[in-house]
């Protein structure tokens, strides 16, 4: 398996249904890469995501991505209460020291 799954939310899914692409997508990959490389594979503008998972777990855009992992690109806009709870302040603190 060389694929890796790629879900958008918001203002991602728009783009994913302008392009007409499944939900999930299915993206053959050479090689491992980045999340950021990923997005940038995939022609996603960088200023619409706020956070990617990668197998459920919040990351930012420099995580690896191998074959047969599940990739979400989330935008900004997630309500308060929620971004703790999926991990996004503690993936911004971290960036920030």
């Amino acid at each position: 398996m060389s694929a890796v799954e790629v879900r958008g939310f918001g203002d991602i899914l728009k783009i994913f249904q302008e392009r007409n692409w499944p939900l999930p997508m299915s993206f053959e990959l050479k090689e491992p890469t980045t999340t950021g490389e990923l997005a940038k594979m995939l022609d996603l503008p960088y200023d619409k995501i706020e956070v990617v998972f990668v197998n459920g777990l919040a990351n930012g855009m420099d995580y690896p991505v191998k074959p047969g992992d599940r990739v979400a690109f989330v935008p900004p806009g997630t309500p308060g209460p929620y971004r703790v709870f999926l991990g996004f302040v503690q993936k911004k603190n971290e960036a920030s020291s």
